[in-house]
């Protein structure tokens, strides 16, 4: 590797700070896992728009937040703020997008035709903040530390905000809503449920803007660009430089095929535990054993990174996402079966999202390297691109299957159609994903690449 442009080593990060990360993490994640969980849900059961309608919406927002997120990080790139920051002070967007978790299960009268179109507004302002939210959540990393070690810390550290941001806006989700009014003690929808999913997401969005004001009043850049320039950088040019990164290709890929696997079992699970388990608030216990594992193997992955190496590690997590799904698959009525599968996930996902994100900081420095410019907004947005469009397209899957299969949100038992293709969405889907992950992170080539420019990053500090 031919390194034009390097700085040298930052000072180690402070354990105060990552724990700012942590408390971001889980700010951005309590509302995207009750989004996840919950927003179809809403759209069908509570607002009354059919499964089809509800799965186009979703697909629909979800292409305008993946087509948004490379024009507001191409926006990103070319600004510098008056404090001579380009990524911290976009934390403050936790604010409205806190608001607008509020405004998406808010339930409003009208034709349905009326609904999907107001439903498709506020989701749009949603997605488009949840952008300018992920700015920071993606790349501060890159920016606040160039050590790798500090990378693989910080992001256990996101991880682990991520595991207690899931938990809480899963597990912690059902209980509020019961005590709000917007279901019964067996987990059914009430009378109540329009005010209960407001109120709800109104305690998810407070918890929101409190993380976010823990990372922004912890953190800072000390990363920049080695030779400043104010000269904007060519859309064209920035695609060109993402392109010629081939671990930039393949950690996108790898993105693309964890998100829609995740995707899957997150919308897929509530439906499962109410048509097939009886009950939507069978999914806690499985979300718990999900979040747990996930919690505990987070600890373990810089050590697993350290001994085994970039690759290898990632070609570990992703056998337990193929061979959790088998017993599921052969069985899929028998609830230690879905207990495993959860587990697998897990495991998979620990491993895979500080992986991932410590690679993206890490192509960040690799092209500013190679090609003297940092990316450090439009790294993680075009890979979210790629992952969002394709995710859409999984998601509007859902609904038109689940659709083709017969569903209707008035039955309280589903056709035997149903319940099959929820088993497949669960087991089988996810499960070919998985395999696509293993292979193409099996010649993925990063590790040797940020070796050899941390070497030269020693000498220029010594």
């Amino acid at each position: 590797m031919s390194v034009k442009h390097y700085t040298a080593m930052t000072p180690k990060m402070p354990v105060k700070e990552k724990v700012g990360f942590a408390a971001f993490s889980a700010s951005n994640n309590i509302v995207y896992q009750f989004k996840s969980l919950y927003y179809m849900f809403f759209l069908t059961n509570v607002l009354g728009i059919s499964i089809g309608l509800a799965g186009t919406v979703f697909a629909i927002g979800t292409i305008w937040d993946a087509v948004n997120d490379p024009l507001i990080g191409y926006a990103a790139l070319n600004r510098r703020f008056k404090s001579g920051e380009r990524i911290r002070p976009y934390i403050l967007t936790s604010v409205p997008w806190a608001f607008s978790i509020v405004l998406l299960f808010t339930a409003f009268k009208g034709s349905e035709a009326m609904k999907v179109a107001v439903a498709l507004v506020i989701y749009f302002i949603f997605e488009t903040f949840n952008t300018f939210c992920g700015i920071p959540y993606n790349g501060m990393g890159s920016v606040a530390t160039n050590r790798d070690e500090d990378r693989r810390s910080l992001n256990v550290y996101r991880n682990i905000g991520a595991g207690l941001g899931t938990a809480i806006g899963s597990l912690a989700c059902l209980p509020l809503l019961k005590l709000f009014g917007a279901m019964d003690e067996t987990g059914n929808l009430t009378e109540g449920s329009k005010l209960g999913f407001v109120l709800t997401a109104s305690v998810m969005g407070v918890i929101c803007i409190i993380g976010a004001a823990i990372h922004y009043f912890t953190t800072k850049e000390r990363v920049h660009q080695a030779e400043e320039s104010d000269e904007r950088i060519p859309f064209k040019e920035v695609v060109r430089m993402l392109l010629h990164s081939d671990s930039f290709v393949r950690n996108t890929i790898y993105i693309v095929l964890y998100g829609c696997s995740n995707l899957l079992l997150l919308t897929s699970l509530t439906y499962y535990a109410t048509y097939v388990l009886g009950s939507t608030s069978a999914a806690t216990s499985v979300q718990a054993v999900y979040l747990a594992i996930s919690l505990v193997v987070s600890v373990f992955v810089s050590t697993i990174d350290k001994r085994l190496g970039r690759r290898k590690t990632m070609m570990f997590g992703t056998l337990f996402y193929i061979v959790g799904k088998f017993w599921f698959i052969f069985n899929p009525t028998n609830k230690m079966a879905l207990y495993v599968n959860a587990a697998g996930v897990a495991v998979g996902v620990a491993i895979s999202f500080v992986m991932f994100n410590t690679n993206r900081n890490n192509i960040v420095d690799l092209i500013e390297a190679k090609e003297g410019h940092r990316l450090d907004s439009m790294v993680s947005t075009v890979d979210n691109l790629a992952s969002k469009l394709a995710q859409s397209l999984v998601t509007w899957l859902i609904g038109f299957s689940l659709a083709r299969a017969g569903y209707n949100a008035e039955l309280a038992a589903q056709p035997p159609a149903v319940i099959k293709t929820l088993n497949v969405l669960l087991g089988i889907v996810p499960m070919i994903f998985g395999i696509a992950m293993f292979f193409v992170v099996k010649g993925f080539k990063i590790e040797e690449e940020i070796k050899e420019l941390n070497e030269k990053r020693m000498k220029l500090s010594s």
